[in-house]
C-alpha cells in the first residue's frame, strides 16, 4: 500500500457514511488493543470555536514542554492535518502502515455495520498518538458528542465551548436538543468546563450534576495575554482554555509563562487568517454558521471599519445559508458568490437573491467556481473568503499557502443515525 492507495482507502470508507454510536469505534479500538487507554485527553466539543480553543491548548501545554497530540476535523487541504503531533502531521508513511495494519480488522466487521471513515480515522489517531507517547491529547469532536466516535474516551476534562444552531438534521431542532448531545461527552467525576449559556447551559449543569462532575462556568473574556486570533469571540475561546488549564492544574501544572508563549505563538489556520497577496489584503475564514458569520461581521467592523470590502462566500446547502448570507452581505461592497467544490454546495443562484436583499447598494455578481471569483475579485484591495472551511481550504491551495493535496473530499460525508 502507498500513500496515494490509502487515500483511496479512506474514500471508499466514505461509502459507510457517519454512523452515529459508539459500539463500531469500540470494537474497532478493541482489536488495536485500546490505545486510548493508554493515553490522557482533554475532549473539546462545541458548536464554534472548539478548533480555536484546542489550538490554544495544544500551543500552551506544548510550551509547558508536554509532547501534544492534536485529534481535529475537517481539515483544510491534507489529510494528515488532523492528526498531530506537538504540530508535526502524521507522515504519510504512517498512515500507509496504520491503515494497513487495520484493514484486516475492519474487513471482519460484520457484514452491513462496516466501520466508517470517521471510525475509523478515531482509532488510527489514538493509536499514533499512543505509539508517539504523547503525554496529552488535545481531542475534538466530529460532530455532537453523545454518538460521536471520539466519545469513547474517558478525559481529564471535558470542554463544551458554546452551544448553537448548527447540524440541526442531526443533533436536533432546539438548543436544549442540541446542548444535550454535545453535554453527551460529559463524564462521571470528569471536570467539565464551558461557555454556555441560557438554556444549553442548564442542560450542560444539569448533566454535569447528575455524573458528579464539577462544572466551571466561563462568563467573561480573557484579558491578559496577547493572541494572534482576532475578535473578541476569540477571547472567549482563549477564557476556555484558561479555565481548563487552571483546573488541570493539580494534574498538569502550566507555568504563567507557557502560558503566554503558547498564545502568543499559536497557530491556526482559517480563523480571521490574514494573507497579503500582492496589493491585496485577503482574509480567511471559515465562519460555516449563523453563530460564525455574526462574530466574522463583528470582527470585520472592528479590524477594517469602513474600508471597502469584497466579500467572496459560497457555503454549503445544508447550513443555514439564509442566515449567513444576510450577515455577512451587510459588512460588503461587493459580494461574489460562489460555489464550494463539494457535492452539498449551495446553488449560487440561491445566494445571490439573499445577499442582494440585505445589501441593495452592495454589487452582487455570480462566479460558477472560486478559481472565476478571486479573478473577479483581483483589482480589489481588501478580500474575504468565507462561508465554508471546504472554500477556505480550497483558497489556500489557490494563493499557494498550502501544497495541493487533492485530499479536501475526504471531508465528504453524509449521515445517518443509529
Amino acid at each position: 500500500m502507498t500513500y496515494t492507495d490509502a487515500i483511496q482507502f479512506l474514500h471508499g470508507l466514505q461509502l459507510f457514511g457517519a454512523t452515529f454510536g459508539l459500539a463500531n469505534t469500540l470494537r474497532l479500538a478493541q482489536l488495536a488493543g485500546d490505545p486510548q487507554n493508554k493515553l490522557r485527553f482533554i475532549h473539546v466539543a462545541g458548536t464554534n470555536g472548539k478548533g480555536s480553543t484546542c489550538a490554544m491548548l495544544e500551543a500552551i501545554y506544548r510550551a509547558a514542554g508536554l509532547r501534544v497530540g492534536l485529534y481535529t476535523s475537517p481539515h483544510l487541504v491534507s489529510f494528515r492535518e488532523r492528526i498531530q503531533v506537538n504540530r508535526e502531521l502524521i507522515p504519510e508513511p504512517d498512515v500507509t502502515r496504520l491503515l494497513l495494519e487495520m484493514q484486516h480488522w475492519i474487513a471482519e466487521s460484520p457484514q452491513g455495520n462496516r466501520p466508517t471513515f470517521f471510525e475509523v480515522v478515531t482509532v488510527m489517531a489514538a493509536r499514533h498518538f499512543a505509539e508517539q507517547k504523547c503525554a496529552l491529547v488535545i481531542w475534538e469532536t466530529g460532530l455532537g458528542g453523545r454518538l460521536d466516535a471520539t466519545n469513547i474516551v474517558t478525559p481529564l476534562a471535558s470542554v463544551i465551548t458554546n452551544v448553537q444552531f448548527d447540524h440541526e438534521k442531526w443533533l436536533g431542532n432546539t438548543v436544549e436538543e442540541i446542548a444535550r448531545e454535545k453535554a453527551g461527552i460529559i463524564k462521571p467525576g470528569v471536570p467539565v468546563v464551558t461557555a454556555a449559556e441560557g438554556v444549553a447551559l442548564n442542560v450542560i449543569q444539569d448533566t454535569a450534576s447528575r455524573l458528579g462532575a464539577a462544572c466551571h462556568v466561563v462568563s467573561d473574556a480573557a484579558p491578559g495575554p496577547a493572541l494572534k486570533l482576532a475578535g473578541t469571540h476569540q477571547r472567549m475561546n482563549a477564557a476556555v482554555a484558561l479555565k481548563t488549564i487552571e483546573v488541570l492544574t493539580p494534574t498538569i501544572p502550566v507555568a504563567d509563562a507557557a502560558v503566554r508563549i503558547g498564545l502568543e505563538t499559536m497557530n491556526w489556520p482559517a480563523r480571521f487568517q490574514i494573507v497579503h497577496h500582492g496589493a491585496q489584503t485577503i482574509v480567511l475564514d471559515g465562519a460555516h454558521n449563523p453563530d460564525g458569520a455574526r462574530a466574522l461581521a463583528d470582527t470585520l467592523r472592528a479590524e477594517f471599519q469602513s474600508r471597502p470590502l469584497t466579500l467572496v462566500i459560497g457555503i454549503l446547502d445544508d447550513k443555514n445559508w439564509e442566515t449567513i448570507c444576510r450577515t455577512l452581505a451587510v459588512v460588503a461592497t461587493k459580494i461574489i458568490v460562489t460555489r464550494v467544490s463539494s457535492k452539498r454546495t449551495a446553488s449560487p443562484d440561491a445566494l445571490a437573491p439573499v445577499c442582494r436583499a440585505a445589501n441593495t447598494s452592495a454589487e452582487v455578481i455570480v462566479a460558477d467556481a472560486l478559481s472565476a471569483a478571486l479573478s473577479a475579485a483581483e483589482r480589489d484591495s481588501l478580500v474575504v473568503v468565507t462561508g465554508s472551511l471546504y472554500l477556505v481550504g480550497e483558497a489556500m491551495e489557490m494563493l499557494g499557502l498550502s501544497a495541493s493535496a487533492n485530499e479536501r473530499a475526504l471531508n465528504e460525508w453524509t449521515g445517518k443515525r443509529s
